[in-house]
């Protein structure tokens, strides 16, 4: 890659953000399109994030992938938000209109139906159940509902639960509930951070246990597509045990894969090379 005084300059604000998987997709990106973009991750602090969307327009930045603690405060800086942002009141995307105004966007929600829809599943009539109700689990229950699935939102906070129902204008269950709503739905969807360090114990050489599924196994079962969200590991204990029980399996993968194709599209005007930018991120995540 080579740098110059015309190479166009986007990335990613978070704190912390140096383990983003965001500026693999992107270079990745850029690369198989021939274009002369790069692609950075900058460490922008809790309360800086106006300063970041304004330095926008003063360093002319292609777009910005925006990552916690910013989504929020993202949203109330923009000019512009496109419905799923205003819905979520939460951006994960920037970018300049020609005339210099702030266009926040989420990606996520419909990124995460690209990849499943990609993987030969389609939500539309489907009962499904969306474990967790933070920014994640938001995004989907939005575009679940938008695609006419029949969604029940199921969180330990029960307040953050109805919330999020709302958005797919479906119904919340107590957490307690999770197993008996899982086990009568088409889709269950892993919005939580539950999986997680099903690779810490596999590293130091411990079996999974109970405490790495988000749902009880005999929830799990044939005819049924499972959905985990966690991507690192890729091969969680929830993913094996809907694997081991006859479920069909989409990992988190697809969703990181898609919801930055989007924002590619938006700011290239170019169809993203999903196959090189999942290979990418297949590797650094193997690695």
């Amino acid at each position: 890659m080579t740098i110059s005084g015309s190479t166009r300059v986007a990335g990613v604000i978070g704190d912390p953000v140096r383990h983003s998987l965001s500026p693999v997709l992107h270079n990745a990106a850029y690369r198989a399109l021939e274009l002369d973009w790069v692609y950075a991750a900058f460490e922008v602090p809790a309360g800086a994030t106006g300063a970041a969307l304004d330095a926008m327009r003063v360093l002319g930045l292609a777009g910005l992938s925006i990552t916690m603690p910013h989504k929020t405060a993202a949203a109330e800086c923009c000019d512009e938000l496109t419905a799923d942002a205003a819905a979520l009141q939460s951006v994960n995307t920037v970018r300049v209109t020609e005339h210099g105004r702030l266009t926040g966007d989420s990606t996520d929600g419909e990124g995460f139906l690209r990849s499943l829809r990609e993987a030969g599943h389609d939500p539309a009539g489907v009962r499904a159940v969306v474990l967790g109700s933070g920014g994640a689990a938001r995004a989907v229950a939005l575009a679940l509902g938008r695609a006419s699935a029949t969604v029940t939102v199921c969180a330990r906070n029960p307040a953050a639960a109805a919330a999020a129902a709302r958005l797919a204008r479906g119904d919340a269950a107590s957490w307690d509930e999770r197993g008996a709503v899982a086990a009568r739905s088409v889709l269950v969807v892993n919005a939580t951070p539950v999986g997680m360090a099903t690779g810490e114990r596999a590293a130091a050489g411990d079996p999974p246990n109970a405490a790495d599924l988000p749902v009880p196994e005999e929830a799990l079962g044939s005819g049924q597509v499972c959905v985990d969200l966690v991507y690192h590991p890729r091969d969680t204990a929830l993913v094996r045990a809907a694997r081991r029980n006859g479920a069909a399996v989409v990992d988190g993968l697809g969703m990181l894969v898609h919801q930055a194709a989007l924002q590619i599209e938006a700011w290239t005007g170019r169809s993203a090379p999903i196959a090189a930018m999942r290979a990418a991120v297949e590797a650094a995540v193997a690695s």
